[in-house]
Formats: structure tokens, sequence, C-alpha cells
């Protein structure tokens, strides 16, 4: 007696097929997992006696072999206890084997037959449906599992079927009872946000956090203690604009794969991460035993916030130049070696040395200015060249903390930062439909999940144009072209530095409602190049 089930194995978020071959053969009693399984794919065998238990049924007195294949790729994770138990009942009889072909399964088998959550349901719905196939997962994953976008007009077949436990979907699979199909589930958005009323002074830190949040600069804040750093920070989830139906989806596969897509609900909030200095590279950029995606990714279309920079480990920050670059993050281990988008929003804090104090004659240490520049000499040039936005943030003078709150609102900036961005959209949407948009090389779309991946590099906002897109509509003027080649001369600007400048001046060119790109941008987005540490402290 023998089945098979379809099941599937992850490879960062591309999803892998797994056939689950079940035999059931005269021999000596055994239950034997071959095919590379891991450890929480050999106690698969517990939970499923023990939920065979507890429904009434007990396994042949015979030799059993489940072998998940291929058997040279490794099987990690507890979402095979499903389609390991469903093989069995199809090799028993219990399950007609037609009822199960046609469908990717995976879900968690608790001791009493319930089915638990499962990470990776979205992607692997995605992949299922990319395959002309179905997807079985537990009930707690099929608002999850719906958003893949089945057809089922069609369809004869449920193309997901979410049980609540093993025994209801047995019930379901021999047509005595009927399971009601999934609903895609959206998150309640109604948060509240930290208001920027509630910051008094700083009037130049919120133009500029305003100026981030229109075009998705990257932004580094450099200030004393209690400046206001951290609570500028905070208020950046307010202002930015909802997600697009599509970043929703791609950041949703990403928290799917890691576990953290909760009770299965898409979100439109943008992703605010905050990792401690203390962070990890393996943390912060991914990997780690089974290769999980980390910071950078979980951001992805969101914020990664990085307070006391420099106390971060230098390693961990400098593998932030590659994500900054290029939206992904190729994580290549000894046992792996997985890709994962991180199109993020890098916004840093830090003191301007380690005592905080630098500036102020009458508070700064002794050391001074030795203490700056060995304390800022810790943000290598290559990793400040990625940030477009780099400010000081001055101590709040006591005549500003005795003012009344301020009249303008988060809402009030959201608004002109919503303007931005549709204007921003309305633009890359037609280079879009011109076809000048640059897709990613071949290699880089192999896998169910192709049509996914060319998104990554899809420019959505100004800090992701490049290329002919940017040459095309951040042109500035001839006085503006002038001065920016003024500016590089003597500020000694990279060409990625120049980019990047043109970058910030068309995102301040759509705050003002302009279609062209003046001087006056060029002169405000120069202003924001921050030059080397120890340059601007010799200075």
């Amino acid at each position: 007696m023998q089945a098979k089930v379809r099941s599937v194995a992850f490879q960062g978020i591309d999803v892998l097929s797994v056939d689950v071959q079940v035999l059931i053969a005269p021999g000596q009693l055994a239950f034997v997992m071959v095919g590379l399984a891991d450890k929480a794919v050999g106690e698969s065998r517990e939970r499923v006696r023990a939920t065979f238990r507890a429904l009434g049924l007990s396994l042949p007195p015979q030799r059993i072999t489940v072998n998940l294949s291929p058997a040279d790729l490794t099987k990690e994770g507890s979402h095979y206890d499903l389609p390991i138990a469903l093989g069995l009942l199809a090799a028993m009889g219990v399950v007609p084997r037609e009822s199960i072909a046609g469908y990717v399964v995976l879900g968690e088998l608790a001791l009493d037959g319930t089915l638990t959550r499962v990470p990776g349901v979205l992607p692997a719905a995605i992949g299922a449906r990319a395959s002309g196939r179905g997807v079985i997962c537990p009930a707690v994953c099929g608002g999850e599992a719906a958003w893949a976008g089945f057809d089922t007009a069609d369809s004869d077949r449920a193309p997901i079927i979410a049980a609540p436990s093993l025994l209801a979907l047995i019930n379901h699979l021999r047509g005595q009872q009927k399971l009601a199909a999934p609903e895609a589930l959206v998150a309640d958005d109604r948060a509240t946000y930290p208001d920027l009323a509630e910051i008094k002074g700083q009037e130049s830190a919120k133009r500029v956090l305003e100026l981030a949040a229109a075009g998705g600069h990257n932004l580094l804040m450099i200030g004393p203690p209690g400046s206001g750093k951290s609570m500028l920070a905070s208020r950046l989830p307010g202002i930015l604009p909802p997600l697009e139906p599509e970043e929703a989806l791609e950041a949703s596969m990403v928290r799917s794969l890691a576990g953290d897509l909760g009770e299965g609900k898409l979100s439109r909030r943008r992703t605010f991460r905050d990792p401690h200095h203390s962070a990890t590279l393996q943390a912060l950029v991914g990997g780690g035993l089974r290769a999980r995606p980390g910071e950078v990714s979980l951001a992805h279309h969101g914020v990664l916030f990085l307070d006391e920079l420099p106390e971060f480990n230098r390693a961990s920050l400098e593998a932030l130049r590659q994500p900054l670059e290029s939206g992904r993050v190729t994580v290549a281990r000894a046992n792996a070696h997985v890709t994962y988008p991180a199109r993020f929003q890098l916004v840093a804090a830090m003191n301007p040395c380690r005592c905080g104090h630098l500036m102020e004659p009458t508070r700064a240490c002794g050391r001074a200015p030795r203490c700056g520049l060995d304390y800022q000499g810790k943000i290598s040039g290559p990793l400040l060249d990625r940030i477009d936005l780099c400010i000081d943030v001055p101590p709040v003078a006591a005549a500003d903390l005795a003012l009344p709150p301020p009249s303008e609102t988060s809402a009030d900036v959201a608004a002109r930062v919503s303007a931005a961005r549709g204007a921003q959209r309305e633009r890359l949407e037609e280079f879009d439909r011109k076809g000048k948009l640059l897709a990613v090389e071949a290699d880089q779309t192999a896998g169910l999940l192709a049509d996914r991946v060319r998104n990554w590099s899809k420019p959505r906002c100004n800090a992701d144009t490049d290329g002919a897109v940017l040459a095309a509509v951040a042109e500035p003027d001839a006085e503006g072209r002038a001065l920016l080649t003024r500016a590089a001369e003597r500020l000694g600007l990279s060409a990625r530095a120049w980019h990047r400048t043109l970058r910030v001046a068309r995102t301040l060119a759509d705050l003002d409602g302009s279609d062209a790109v003046r001087r006056l941008h060029i002169a405000e987005a120069l202003s924001y190049r921050r030059p080397q540490p120890r340059a601007a402290l010799a200075a």
C-alpha cells in the first residue's frame, strides 16, 4: 500500500516541490523517515502517532517508510506533519487518493488532532497557484492562503481547504462534511501613531523627515542626547503612505516565511523595525541555521530604524551596503544559498561622540575633537555615501519647550507626502507603460515566484529610480546643473552621491508641486550631503 502527497520546501522566498511518499509493506514493525529530514521533521512520527490515537485510529502493524523526495534536499520545519498523516491515511484507504491529488499540503499536528499554524503558507499558496494546484492547510492559515488569488469560478473542487483539525479534514475529503472556503483577511490598520505636533522646536528636522517620507530616502540624524532624534523617527510611520496592494503582498510573503504574520491578515501599514544595537549580523541581514530572513527583509517596503548607529557591530553595518543598493540580500552559507527582498528605507540616529556633547563647549569632554573623530569614524565612508539625507539635530532650547504645541499635525504632513508620492507613482507608471523600466536579470527570476522576484527591483518612489529614468525625470535646469557640477568638483562627490542628490532634488520639486528640478532644489539637496567625518571635524 502506498500513496503520495505533494508538499513544499523553502529556499529563501522561493518554493520547491517535495513529494511525501508513503509505503506500508510487510516486514519488521517500524516507522522510518528518509529524505534528509531535520529533527523537527523526524519528530513528526510521534505527533502523527498521537493524533491517530486521539482519532481512534491505529497504525498498521507493518513496516512504514516515509520518503521525502528529492532526497538530497534538506527538509526543515513542522509543516510536513499533515502531508505525512494524509499520506498514511490514503495508503490505509481511510481517504481516497484522488481527493488529495492536485493539492499542496502543509500543516502541523497537535497531539489532539487539531491543526496549528505553520510559517510560509502565503508563498506556498502562490507557488501552488502558479503550478495549477490547490492548497490544504490549517484553518488559522486559510485567510493567508486566500491572498494567493485562486480562481474559483471554473473549478469543481475547492482550491483552498482550510481545516481546523485532521478529523474535519478527513470528513471533508470523504464527502461527509463541507468546510467553508476561507476569506482573505485584512488587518485593522486604524493605528494611532505618535503625532509630530507633540515635538516642540526642531522645525528643520521635521522638514527633512517629511522629505524622507515623500521620496523614501535614507536618513541619518546626528545630535546630542535628548535632542529628539528617536522621537522624530517614531513619528515617521504616521506620515508614510499606506502600502500598495502589490507591495503589501510582497512584504507579507517575507513575514509569512518568518512566522510573523500573526493571524494571517495582510496589512497596508509600512513595517517599522527598530532592532537593538546588540543585534548580530545574522539577525540584521539574515542567516542562521535555516537562513531565515533578517531585519532588512522584514522591513521590506518599510522602515529600518537603527538607533545609536556607531554602537552596532561594524561587520553588521557594512553588510547593509549591498541591500541598500540592490533592494535584495543574498545569504550564502555552506548549507544554503537564498535570496530575500530588502527594499527598505534606512533611518539612523547617533550622537556626535561617545559623551554626546562634542560641539557644546561647556559640556564637551577633554578629548574633543578626538573623541568625535574616533566615534564618527566607526561609520564608513561607503555607508555614508548611501545615505541621502544627513542632518544635525541640535538641543531643543528652553524657549521652545515653553511654547504651546505646534499647530501642524502628522495628518497635515501626511497629506503633502501622499500628494508627492502620487506624482511619483504616476510618473513611474508612465515610464513602465513605455517599457523604459529595466527588468532584473534572468538568473534572478528563477523559481515558482519569478513574477514576484521581478518586482523587487521595480522603482516605486524617487529613492528607487536610477539610470535612464532618473536622467529623464530629474534633469535640472541649466542653473541647477551648473551648481551641481561645481559642488561635485569642490566636494568630491562620487557618482553615487551625484545621483542621490538628483533624487532628493526631484522629491523637493514634487513637494513644491514643480514639474522641473530647479537650482533651489539642487542647493537644498546638496546641503544634506554629509562630508567624511574627519574632514568635517577638521574643518
